[in-house]
């Protein structure tokens, strides 16, 4: 085998890898702290599927590595979940981070309140749903990548994405709409009869 040949190989092979963590390590550090909870354990997992990347050929993955990275990360998180057996809930520290900031102060208070409410709305999804959630919405895969990744149909992948945000909107709609006429009847006289 020719040295030099080898030797641009590796140099190809090198920057590849440099350059896929340059695009894609920040969002799979998002998503791996959504599945496992806190920042130290999200960034050993992403680090662990660069490591995996290292042994990839480029032309192997070639149309398809952003949804093999979050595989491969989805995959490193449920072992660990069945090592540890529980998984955590989001964070409120994401809830603020997506909040943003907002021109009024009035605004950025209700839209933090909105984003905490719906996060928190969130973890009430089934696992699947809440996980496609944030794959289309935090992560922004396409339904393709996202059923790569799942092993699940793209027409499940919609079906799931379509229940969780309707029960998402419903959910959060309630809230809006502060407690109903007869849960402040009993709040204010919790003997009288309804």
């Amino acid at each position: 085998m020719n040295p030099t040949h080898t030797s641009n190989q590796t140099l190809e092979q090198v920057e590849w890898v440099r350059v896929s963590m340059e695009r894609h390590e920040a969002e799979l550090i998002r998503y791996a702290r959504s599945l496992v909870g806190d920042l130290p354990s999200a960034e050993d997992l992403v680090q662990e599927a660069f490591f995996k990347l290292c042994k990839q050929e480029p032309e192997s993955l070639r149309g398809r590595l952003v949804p093999w990275l979050f595989t491969v990360v989805r995959n490193q998180a449920m072992d660990r979940h069945r090592r540890e057996s529980r998984w955590p809930r989001a964070p409120e520290a994401e809830a603020a981070e997506v909040a943003g900031n907002s021109p009024t102060p009035s605004a950025s208070v209700q839209a933090r309140d909105d984003v905490r409410n719906l996060m928190s709305l969130l973890t009430t999804l089934p696992p699947n749903q809440r996980e496609v959630v944030r794959l289309k919405f935090q992560n922004q895969l396409s339904y393709r990548e996202i059923s790569q990744l799942t092993r699940l149909s793209e027409t499940n992948v919609g079906f799931l994405l379509h229940t969780a945000l309707k029960t998402l909107r419903q959910r959060f709609e309630r809230l809006d709409a502060g407690p109903s006429v007869s849960q402040t009847r009993s709040n204010i006289h919790p003997s009288s009869p309804q």
